[in-house]
Order: C-alpha cells, then structure tokens, then sequence
C-alpha cells in the first residue's frame, strides 16, 4: 500500500493484488492507532456457508480511485445498470503503471500523480493536489487517447474516495451517515442528514448487489436541487469524509455500497444520469472540474471549514476595494426593473456620506418602450426614456456622491423583445432548433461573433460609462444540453458552454481588472466554488425580504464564505423598528446589501440604518475571517415559510479575541435565548495563567429595550431577551484589547 502523509492527513492508496486496482482513502493521521484489520471473507457466516462452491465472498474490494466507463465496455453487473455506471469491467483493463510526487521549493508534498495505462495507450492520471490550507486537498483525473482509434467516454469521475470506514472490522451497522445539502428557489441550503440504512445503502448479504445513491442536478444552475456537496460520517470514530465539486454545469455525486465499506465519487454527470458522452480523437485528452477533498477528526461543521477555507485563495484575488468587505446598495427591490435617472440619483444623495460604497442599478435600464426587463434584455442598449442624458451620466452622478455605480447584466441570455433573439446561428440550439426557455435564448459561448458582441456591449459600455461594479444575472438553465458541432452528445455541448462561460468571466478580469463582479442566478442557483472564485461575491437568495432570510443565510456558513455571501435587507418606511433590526441584523451573517424605499425612511428608521452600517463596519473582520457554528432549536424538518422558535449563529475570528452573535426569533420566541460562547483561551505562560473574559463592544438591538433586558454574559454564555417574535439581535464581543481584530 502506497502511503503519504501530508499535513495532519494520511493519504493511502491501496493495491489488490489479483486485479491490480488501486484505491485512494483519507484518513486523519492522529487516528491512525485505531484503524482496525478489515475481515477480508464473510466466510463463517451461516448463510454464506451454505452456498456452494468454493467462492472466497471477499467482504471487501479495492474500489478504483477514478471511476469511469469507456462506450463499448461491458456495464456494471450486480444490478447496477441504470442506478450507477460505477465499476465498469472495463477498468481492470488499466493496470497501475506508478506514481510519482511532485514538491514545492520547501520539499514538501504539493501533488501525488497516479497513472494508469491500457496495453493500447490510453490512460488514466488521477492528480491529489495539497492546497495551501491545511488538510484540504484538490482531486482531478485526466483521461488521454495515446491509442491509433477514437474512443468514447462515457463517465469519468473527478473523485473516488473509498474505504469508509477503516475503523470498523465490517459493515459498520448503524454508525455510517451521510449529509447533503438541498436547494431550491429562494430556499438554498437545507441539510439533510440520514444514515445509510435510511438510504437502502447496507451491503447486500453476499455481494452480489450493488447499490448507489446517485444524486446531483442537470443544467446550467449547478445549485437547483442539491449542492454539489457530499459528505459521510463515522458517527462512532468521530471523523467526517467529504467533497465539494467546482462546477458549474451538470454534475453528479454518489455514494455507493456493495461490500463492508462505502464509497463517495463525483464528477461531471454520466451518460445514463446527464445525457454526457464524450469521444476522443488520438491524442486528445479531457481533464474533470477539481474537486475539493478532505477528512477530519471531528463532525459536519469541521469539515465544512475546511472545504471553505479552500475558497479564500480565490477571493484574496479580487480587488483590492473588496478587502474590507463594502456595504451593497441594490435597488432591484426598490424600482423593480424600472430604474430612472433622476430616482437613481436621489438614492445617491441619500447615500452620501455613509458606509455604504456600491450603489447597483439593476434590472430594467436598457427596455423599450414595447418590453419589459425580463423579455427586453440582450442588445443592451441604454433607454433613452430612463436615462435621457445616457448612463455614463448617471454612473459620474453616483460617483459624485462618493460611491461606485454598479449595473446588471443577464449576459449569457437574450430575451424574446431583443434584436438578438433573431441572431439564430449564433445560439445554442437542441436537435438544430434555437433553445427557447422562459422568453430566452442563450448565446453559443465558443462562438466568437458571440463574444465580440458582448465584449462590445458589456465590457465597452461598463469602461466607457465608468461603471466600477457588475452584477451578473442568469435566469433560466440551459436543460440537458445543446448540439455541438461536431455531433458529439448534448451532454458535452452543455460542458463546452460552461468553459465558454468561465472564459467570458476570466476576459471581463482580464479587461477591467478593477471591476468588482457579483455573481447571481435567480438569486442562489450558482452557488458553487467555480463561480464563486471567479467573482467578489454572490446573490445568497431571492428571499429579498422573507422572514427566512437569516435561516437561508446561516445554512450557506456551511458551504461559501460568508464575506462572499451577499444578503439582503429590504427596508420600508412601514417597517417597525424591530422589523428593521430583524432585516438588518440578517446581513452579519454575510454582505450587507440594501434596498427597498431608502430614500422614503423617515429619520428615526435612518438612525437605525446607520447605526447598522456602523456596527457591521465594526464587524467586518470577523465576518471576513472566522469560524462560525449554529444554534436554535428549530427542528430539521421544520418550515422556513412559517418558522418557529430561535436561531442564533456565533462566529469567532481568526485571532481568537473577536466574535459576533446574531440571533433570531420567529413564531412562538422565548422570552429568554442562551448562546454558549467560545471557551476563553489561557494567556501568559506556566504556572499562574489568567482567563480573559469576553466582553461586549457593540450591539444592534431595538432602543425599546430595557436595560434590564440587554445582553449580558455569564459563565460562558451570552444571555438575550428578544422583545417576542421575530425580531433580531446582533452582538460584537472581544476579549484582551478592543483594538484586537484581523483586518
């Protein structure tokens, strides 16, 4: 068994001897003592005994570290066509033809690269790359045709994690769950929690079955239905292994049981599951979306930091005004696709002066006369009804003010009033016909008339109008698949616009290298870390002003950064205080992003808004770098539409000596709210350490309140009294100096 051991992981790669297959397992190193020898036969078993024959009934099995399946291969036995393409005969076809470990200039381990290899020349490298973070490593597999004849994929997974769980001598009855996170329209981020019993996953009794849960989503919104987030957890050893794919096209994620252990795999979506085929020509080569690895001593919420934490690389690229984390200004709930110059600038001047530094004109500046926002877009030419002195003036009149312009866009799509829902030749199409969805068509992204005419429109009117901010929509989901020229499947004409995709994102980087882009897709649908990285932040939902705002909100700590989630605070001169401070307090859990009838608040509700503002300025650091947990006792399956009881989500920077609480009631609130607080940390060293107590340095919460009624800390617990249902409290503590923070 190959071994390597990088950071406070062990990487294993486990060979079986007789057909040659080698696996990959992940295993915290501290826990190495208590992995446990497999039984290797069920023989001994009385109903296994009483079969015939001198089968071995192996208990387990070497699963390969890349699954995939080549057209024209024999399927998958065991009952498993149909269910999965995993474990097609093909594979034993490639033999392990070695290995080889790639260093940075410290001599540490910074990739393994497995090979292997058919007698014709094919091949297969899987690549485990380290990330810079700790315990979190990149998976990929590359398929290449060095043989003299074409060939066919149709699957070929981004990762195969195997041998779950070594700390159990069998099948681990009851101790194996797995976590997964649906979504869907203005509701992302639902954990669901269930053990493999649950799931129909036990092993069969003899081997003879195999059985998958193989889930994931088809189309362009890679969000919509399920995250791309798989995770198991040996609720008995105390360790949770885990992926979470970068991509944002259709994709698939499995778990999978046949013998003692379990898988986990994923990658781009199979022929059976995502209509995807891909043929390869001599030569040619196609390399998966990365996936994001890791295993962790510890439950659910250590392992979603760690996949996480493998997003900062990306989001420290982006400019440097994003760096502290600047309030949004949004008027889509204010205008609702009617925006006007003169309407524009008032919200400006209202603006002037405060934390707030993007001022974002969405929807609805480029419509005729003859249209409406959601039909009109795709020639993007500015309305001269709107905007009669065009929207270079407007965006110098919010710049006057002190803040950058932002403007929307729904790029990639063209609406049925637009000239460009004509240009034919020059959009995807399915079975030769244009692909019509919702009053959309979809521009052909590896088309460059396509892309020089969105260079022209977009990028040339955001430089020459002196737009510093972008927020890019897509509203409608490409479906199956599109025709590719050269007949390949529907399937990879969809992967192909996807690259398409992430290079018309990299050309706007590389163009305006000081625009700050947003990411949106009906709100959350492209919650993913492909899109996520390549933008400064992303649309949490389109619950503009829902009650479930900060459920919505506290569910994606799991799954993206929160200084890249940006969430909404819908704000009406009828709202009560305590439905401001509810709306406003949501927004620490992620972005501050305002909207709504701003400029109509009277001055108390302003005094609120500022007082808001100042305190998330304050606690931007926190937000920025942290760790977050939750707590409530709202049930899993409880609704969000109609909630009940008490959240509260506690963050704790990097440095240990700054944290934020923000709490929640809903329907039926106690009139009381405990949240535990970090255990303080010993300072100074040997005999005679002191504790340093936290305390409160801000709070957001009404000014009705008594004084009675403030928070207050005591024995590790902060203590609230919420004034009844729904309402919002947010909390800023340190300990040590109040000048402590990691800005």
């Amino acid at each position: 068994m190959l071994t390597h051991t990088i950071g406070d992981t062990t990487i294993r790669y486990p060979q079986d001897a007789k057909t040659g297959r080698i696996g990959l397992e992940l295993i915290p190193t501290a826990l190495l003592g208590k992995t446990v020898a497999r039984r290797t036969t069920l023989r001994g078993l009385p109903f296994i005994d009483a079969m015939p024959g001198s089968d071995p009934w192996p208990a387990a099995v070497v699963q390969p570290l890349v699954q995939f399946k080549l057209a024209g291969d024999p399927y998958p036995g065991a009952f498993a066509q149909g269910r999965t393409m995993r474990g097609s005969p093909g594979m034993d076809a490639f033999k392990f033809s070695g290995q080889r470990v790639e260093k940075n200039p410290a001599r540490k381990i910074s990739a393994i690269v497995t090979t292997l290899a058919r007698a014709d020349g094919c091949r297969v490298e899987h690549r485990m790359e380290a990330a810079t973070a700790k315990g979190i490593f990149t998976s990929t597999s590359t398929f290449t045709n060095a043989s003299p004849a074409p060939v066919t994929l149709e699957m070929l997974s981004s990762f195969s994690l195997g041998g779950i769980t070594p700390f159990a001598p069998d099948d681990a009855t009851g101790r194996l769950r797995a976590h997964r996170f649906r979504s869907c329209w203005s509701a992302e981020g639902r954990l669901e929690t269930r053990t493999l019993e649950e799931l129909h996953l036990e092993r069969s009794w003899s081997g003879a079955g195999a059985f998958s849960e193989r889930f994931g989503q088809v189309g362009t919104m890679p969000v919509r239905g399920w995250f791309p987030f798989v995770a198991l957890e040996d609720t008995e050893a105390g360790v949770v292994w885990g992926a979470q794919l970068a991509w944002a096209g259709s994709w698939q994620m499995e778990i999978f049981r046949q013998h003692d252990d379990a898988c986990i795999s994923g990658g781009l979506v199979d022929r059976e599951f995502g209509h995807w085929t891909k043929t390869l020509a001599p030569g040619e080569s196609l390399t998966t979306p990365p996936a994001t690895l890791a295993c962790v001593q510890g439950g659910l919420d250590e392992l979603c930091d760690r996949l996480t934490a493998a997003q900062v690389a990306a989001v420290e690229t982006q400019p440097a005004v994003e760096q502290d984390l600047p309030i949004v200004f949004n008027d889509w709930c204010t205008f609702w696709g009617d925006p006007r110059h003169d309407d524009v600038v008032d919200i400006a001047r209202r603006l002037a002066g405060t934390p707030v530094r993007y001022q974002v004109i969405d929807a609805g500046w480029y419509k005729r006369d003859d249209s409406d926002w959601g039909s009109g877009h795709g020639d993007w030419e500015p309305s001269a009804r709107l905007f009669p002195g065009g929207l270079a003036a407007t965006a110098a009149a919010i710049r006057e003010h002190g803040l950058i312009p932002g403007l929307w866009y729904e790029m990639e799509t063209v609406g049925s009033g637009s000239r460009a829902f004509r240009l034919a030749e020059h959009l995807l199409k399915l079975d030769g016909r244009p692909i019509d969805v919702r009053e959309r068509r979809m521009w052909d992204l590896n088309d460059p008339f396509a892309i020089d005419y969105l260079a022209k429109r977009v990028i040339g009117l955001l430089r020459d109008c002196g737009f510093g901010y972008l927020k890019v929509d897509y509203n409608e989901t490409l479906g199956i698949g599109c025709d590719c020229t050269d007949n390949d499947s529907h399937g990879e004409g969809l992967r192909r616009q996807v690259e398409g995709t992430y290079r018309f994102f990299e050309k706007i980087r590389r163009e305006l290298p000081e625009l700050v882009i947003e990411n949106c897709s009906s709100g959350g649908h492209r919650l993913e870390p492909s899109m996520l990285g390549r933008t400064a932040m992303s649309s949490f939902s389109d619950a503009h002003e829902l009650v479930e705002i900060p459920i919505i909100a506290a569910n994606l700590h799991r799954l993206m950064l929160p200084r890249q989630s940006q969430i909404w605070a819908v704000l009406h001169r009828a709202d009560s205080e305590r439905r401001l401070i509810y709306s406003l307090a949501a927004t620490f859990l992620g972005r501050m992003c305002l909207s709504g009838e701003i400029a109509a608040l009277t001055d108390a509700q302003w005094q609120t808004v500022l007082r808001a503002m100042a305190l998330y300025r304050a606690a931007a650091p926190v937000i920025k770098h942290g760790v977050s947990r939750r707590f409530g006792d709202m049930a899993a399956g409880a609704s969000w539409r109609h909630p009940r009881g008490w959240q509260a989500v506690t963050r704790v920077a990097d440095d240990g000596n700054n944290a934020l609480v923000v709490a929640h009631t809903f329907a039926d609130a106690p009139a009381v709210i405990d949240v535990p607080l970090p255990l303080p940390q010993p300072r100074g060293r040997g005999r005679g350490k002191t504790k340093t107590k936290w305390n409160i340095a801000g709070t957001l919460a009404s000014t009705a309140v008594s004084s009675a009624s403030h928070p207050r800390i005591r024995e590790g617990v902060l203590r609230l009294a919420p004034r009844g249902d729904f309402d919002g409290q947010v909390v800023l503590l340190y300990r040590g100096s109040r000048q402590s923070s990691n800005t």
